[in-house]
């Protein structure tokens, strides 16, 4: 390995870059791996996966499902039987933040899964890369994160550890980044996995108390705790984030328009910082904004990326600009499942999640870009 920190980190971004340029090759290169890791399994097995060479095979096998139609086979990994589901131990399980018909998700997760969430870590590295920024990478990442630890569950005779795939996501990468994480997990753990106004605030004032005298260079992690987090020093200790650090980016996630409507409450907050989207979800790492355009950019290399539109299935790299679709993603561990998001092809290779799939998401987009004066504009 080179000692050239630029030639390491164009290395660390070649694989993406030559998938964005050749999507179509890069989506049937991974979905060679995904089916050879799906023979391996029991639904793979049920659906056929040991014999499949063709995509036409795939989807012909293997049927789209949401939550609901994996959640029997999921419970079922949960009480023990993962060769079901996973062709490698699950190294942890996530629960999501949202619900779904009021009651929270729980998805495993495997070493190759993990592996492959660190590809979010690619928005500050091509800022990093086409900036030249690598002053960045002497600060700090202001870690406000979700905890990687958030309760146990118990399955017949088995004890099961869960937490937010946020928490386990920053924990994880911040043994594979050169920058440091503050507060570090754990310590963010330590004060329990509690939802309520009390708990985050402990939080808050646990990353105030770390980060005051630490020169923080890159916020990442939820939009909306992001904000709440500002509003909190402000209300609580008179000052804002900009006061206290010159933030150079921040990579931030789970919400639309975090480069439209959300960014004026961002900047008055944290400063002239470069915003930079993450496109993701409790299943798995799908995008990450690449430049200054507004709009993220898949990870052809990772993960398999379909569409239902209203002319069909296609897949993602296929939408023409304009063209709205909901997204179905194949993960090590998911084949074919839904994630429920409306995905807007902008223009190759941009797209954006403008939303849920409901009949007035679509509308709703339209208006609050209308509302910011950002219709059509990368």
């Amino acid at each position: 390995m080179t000692d050239d920190p630029l030639a390491r980190l164009e290395s660390m971004l070649k694989p993406w870059h030559t998938a964005i340029q050749d999507p179509a090759a890069a989506q049937a290169e991974v979905l060679k791996q995904l089916l050879a890791s799906y023979a391996q399994t029991a639904y793979g097995h049920q659906h056929g996966a040991p014999g499949m060479h063709s995509l036409e095979e795939f989807r012909a096998g293997f049927p789209i499902g949401s939550y609901d139609s994996f959640r029997p086979m999921i419970e079922r990994v949960l009480s023990g039987e993962e060769e079901l589901l996973l062709c490698e131990p699950a190294v942890g399980w996530a629960i999501t933040r949202g619900t779904t018909q009021g009651e929270s998700k729980f998805i495993p997760m495997t070493r190759t899964d993990l592996e492959m969430r660190v590809s979010a870590g690619r928005a500050v590295m091509n800022f990093v890369f086409t900036e030249g920024r690598f002053d960045l990478l002497q600060g700090v990442n202001l870690n406000l994160n979700f905890p990687s630890r958030a309760g146990t569950l118990q399955i017949r005779e088995r004890t099961v550890s869960y937490g937010y795939s946020s928490g386990i996501y920053a924990k994880f990468v911040s043994e594979r980044t050169p920058i440091r994480s503050l507060p570090t997990q754990d310590e963010i753990d330590a004060l329990g996995g509690g939802k309520s106004l009390r708990d985050w605030e402990a939080r808050f004032d646990l990353a105030y108390r770390r980060c005051k005298r630490e020169n923080v260079t890159l916020v990442g992690g939820v939009v909306t705790t992001a904000l709440r987090f500002g509003r909190y020093l402000r209300r609580e200790h008179r000052v804002y984030p900009r006061h206290l650090w010159n933030v150079q980016i921040m990579t931030l996630g789970s919400l639309p328009g975090i480069n439209t409507r959300l960014a004026p409450s961002l900047r008055a907050l944290y400063g002239p910082a470069a915003i930079r989207e993450i496109y993701g979800a409790t299943e798995g790492m799908f995008g990450q904004q690449m430049d200054a355009r507004r709009a993220w950019v898949p990870n052809y290399d990772l993960y398999f990326l379909e569409v239902l539109t209203r002319r069909g299935v296609k897949m993602l790299h296929e939408m023409r600009p304009g063209e709205v679709g909901s997204l179905v993603v194949s993960t090590p561990v998911l084949p074919r499942y839904s994630i429920g998001d409306l995905i807007l092809a902008v223009r190759p290779p941009y797209f954006r999640c403008i939303g849920r799939e409901r009949w007035w998401t679509p509308l709703r987009y339209i208006w609050g870009e209308l509302n910011t004066l950002n219709l059509g504009r990368l």
